[in-house]
């Protein structure tokens, strides 16, 4: 008898997990509200595969970003591309950390960069650049990617209205499952953490020559990245790209669903402004195509913490997504805290090869 999983959300994590879970012979089922894959939050974002760059602040990040980053490449060495120069700047005086400390974090993290013996003339006001290995993920390829080998186990266009859990399983909708995953970032299943809901917008630019990935770090800065259109690149700032914070997914929807032209033409003129202070040629190279909604859902708190964290009730696992990379993460923790109820009532089904199963991920997961 194999386990059976219904996994909500069919993102890079709920999209992850159902072909991990599927090489291990368990039985998924995936539920997505839209009528494609990694439409919604993993379907707008910068589309940037993480080295651990971005979290100076965040130890927990910076780690799972960096083993994740090359685990990514080699599970999925189509879905993503290089980059030819990715840079990331230490603004003077606008950065929360100098730029020999964020160097010195990078170094003792073990993570891959050159320092680049002058800062490219392209950028202003800068203490200090690297250039690092990053890439870019290729959506398209992705979707389709996804789409063909879980075509037989989707459920698109359906929004998950129930979870009910009984003595011999959990059903959702009615339907029985061993175990229920909520991969929609807390939208169905809040995790039992703080947390809020940011809607965002990032803003789409055409660029008239190939130009750099520009991240500025780290702290109220802003970034220009590719898209896997070689001359389309995202627009991102931290001040002015999120549009508030709200305790429930419904809320932050509502303010998605009432943008309109006027506050698109505001968050262009701040965040032109904002980008041009660091890429002062920004106006020249780029041209304005629309915006990117999209909402985040973040831990609640000071700190610079997007690690992926794994909840259980019962039969029930929610995960709080990281970055696209730390995917690897989510599966070998549901993993773990299924083995770990081998005990308790709900397992009493479970077959007696789990364990050695799970002792064999690692392997099937990276042979993949």
């Amino acid at each position: 008898m194999s386990l059976s999983f219904a996994i909500i959300g069919g993102g890079w994590y709920g999209c992850h997990i159902a072909t991990s879970f599927r090489s291990l012979g368990f039985g998924v089922t995936i539920f997505e509200q839209h009528q494609r894959l990694l439409h919604a939050s993993s379907g707008n974002n910068q589309f940037r595969l993480h080295m651990g760059f971005h979290y100076p602040r965040h130890y927990g990040t910076r780690m799972q970003s960096r083993d994740g980053f090359s685990r990514f490449v080699e599970r999925y060495p189509a879905l993503s591309s290089p980059i030819a120069q990715n840079l990331y700047a230490v603004p003077k005086g606008d950065s929360l950390i100098d730029f020999l400390t964020y160097k010195l974090i990078m170094t003792s993290s073990g993570i891959e960069f050159t320092e680049m013996a002058s800062v490219p003339d392209v950028l202003a006001n800068i203490e200090g650049c690297l250039q690092a290995p990053e890439r870019v993920l290729l959506l398209d390829k992705a979707r389709r990617y996804f789409t063909e080998r879980l075509g037989p186990f989707l459920i698109t266009g359906h929004r998950v209205e129930s979870i009910e859990e009984r003595g011999d399983g959990v059903y959702v909708d009615g339907r029985r499952f061993d175990f229920v995953i909520d991969a929609s970032w807390g939208h169905f299943t809040k995790p039992p953490i703080d947390l809020f809901y940011e809607p965002t917008m990032l803003l789409y630019y055409e660029a008239n020559t190939p130009f750099p990935a520009v991240t500025l770090v780290d702290g109220p800065l802003c970034s220009i990245y590719p898209t896997e259109d070689p001359l389309l690149y995202t627009l991102s700032s931290v001040p002015h790209t999120p549009l508030g914070r709200f305790n429930t997914a419904t809320e932050a929807r509502a303010v998605l669903d009432n943008v309109d032209s006027a506050l698109v033409a505001t968050k262009v003129e701040r965040m032109e402004e904002h980008i041009s202070r660091y890429v002062p040629g920004f106006k020249d190279v780029f041209r304005f195509v629309g915006p990117q909604l999209a909402m985040k859902t973040k831990p609640l708190g000071s700190f610079d913490d997007r690690s992926c964290y794994v909840y259980k009730n019962g039969r029930v696992f929610s995960v709080m997504s990281g970055k696209i990379d730390t995917i690897f993460f989510s599966v070998e923790r549901i993993l773990s805290m299924i083995e770990a109820m081998g005990g308790e009532e709900p397992m009493r089904n479970v077959p007696s090869g789990l364990r050695a199963e799970i002792l064999g991920v690692n392997s099937t997961l990276t042979s993949a």
